[in-house]
């Protein structure tokens, strides 16, 4: 071998041993990569149960995060407690979310919203729309069994004033007004059931707006002439000791005689002091209350929810009792229509129906004709 290649070869060797020398120093010279930290344990937490604790019921917001974080059910007990948040409305009521917690007759025992609801929808409307049907009803089997009570003497064309002009003024106004608000009542609280399967939603919506307009504006009419009503009848309807003999027989609506009474009769007396006066005061006390027009008054929900109550049951028990009133007034009695139309009856008349009242007149206690400028009104052959 040539002596250049073996000294070439030997070169190359020390140089590959000198490189790799260094390769390894330089390994051992350089600092270790850390160790990866250590998974840390898993955090469990106990779950506790909020009703174990002592005064659990009483816990605030606070205390309640200790042993069930992101438990808010204090704050919700105390919002459907009724109680009033912050806002910045300048009106009564208006941060609290939820009523109080209240028991209505006949309700269970629940938020002032739902108890309101559960009378309304499971008292008044039904046992109140079967009162009125029930009273129609009546009315209508007592007409076709009994016919209209007819006189049974002819009359004598001399005739007798029973109503002013200013007491029938008085009573129209009222029975009009009267008409209106019980049929728009009816509508609003009962048209859903029979009226809007047959018109349709629309035109029943547009309908309720009108009849509740309507209704809100003759309620103050009928406030007003309804105490006008009061004080110009109060005196004629006293109660008398003739009107029990009257109340035992029923007034002889069944028989073919009429007890004798004075110028109303007991049965008008107990359509006037329970029907106009006790019903009537209450239908209208509630009634401004719903309108608004009570002055000093708090107008907070559950007020207006039992005023509304209030309301809805005194006006069912009134138009259930004036239906009777209204058919013995018209059709129930011969003559008696009349006598609110032109303010006059028949000696006849006065002497079947109200006897009592017809020998006072005849006795010179009370005029025949109390209009001072009117004249009376001239005998049917007369006219004739």
């Amino acid at each position: 071998m040539h002596p250049r290649s073996v000294a070439a070869g030997w070169r190359a060797l020390l140089l590959a041993a000198s490189l790799a020398a260094t390769g390894v120093a330089t390994a051992q010279s350089a600092p270790a990569a850390p160790a990866a930290p250590a998974a840390p344990a898993a955090q469990t937490r106990t779950l506790v149960d909020a009703a174990t604790q002592p005064g659990y019921a009483t816990q605030s917001n606070a205390e309640r995060a200790q042993v069930q974080p992101g438990n808010n059910a204090p704050m919700w007990r105390q919002v459907g407690q009724g109680v009033e948040g912050t806002v910045n409305f300048p009106y009564p009521e208006y941060g609290v979310l939820i009523q109080p917690t209240v028991q209505y007759p006949g309700a269970a025992r629940t938020n002032a919203g739902e108890a309101w609801r559960q009378v309304r929808n499971g008292i008044i409307l039904p046992y109140g729309g079967a009162l009125v049907l029930i009273a129609l009803l009546a009315v209508v089997i007592f007409y076709y069994a009994n016919g209209p009570l007819k006189l049974h003497a002819p009359p004598t064309g001399r005739k007798i004033e029973r109503f002013t002009a200013f007491e029938r003024a008085a009573h129209w106004v009222n029975a009009v007004a009267f008409v209106l608000l019980a049929i728009s009542g009816i509508v609003m609280a009962f048209g859903q059931f029979f009226l809007r399967p047959i018109i349709g939603n629309t035109l029943f919506g547009w309908l309720i707006y009108a009849l509740k307009n309507v209704h809100n504006f003759v309620g103050p009419l009928f406030a007003v002439s309804l105490v006008i009503v009061i004080v110009t009848f109060a005196r004629d309807n006293l109660p008398r000791r003739e009107d029990w003999a009257w109340i035992k027989r029923f007034g002889g609506l069944l028989s073919d005689q009429e007890v004798p009474s004075h110028r109303f009769n007991a049965g008008e007396k107990v359509v006037f002091w329970g029907g106009v006066f006790l019903l009537g005061l209450i239908v209208v006390g509630s009634g401004l209350v719903l309108d608004k027009l009570v002055p000093g008054f708090e107008y907070v929900r559950g007020n207006m929810q039992i005023a509304h109550m209030i309301h809805a049951s005194a006006a069912v028990l009134m138009i259930a009792l004036f239906i009777g009133h209204i058919y013995m007034g018209t059709v129930g009695t011969e003559g008696a229509y009349e006598a609110m139309k032109t303010g006059y009856v028949d000696e006849t008349w006065a002497r079947e129906h109200h006897e009592l009242w017809y020998r006072d007149i005849q006795a010179g206690k009370i005029p025949a004709q109390r209009s001072a400028d009117a004249a009376p009104a001239q005998p049917a052959d007369a006219r004739a």
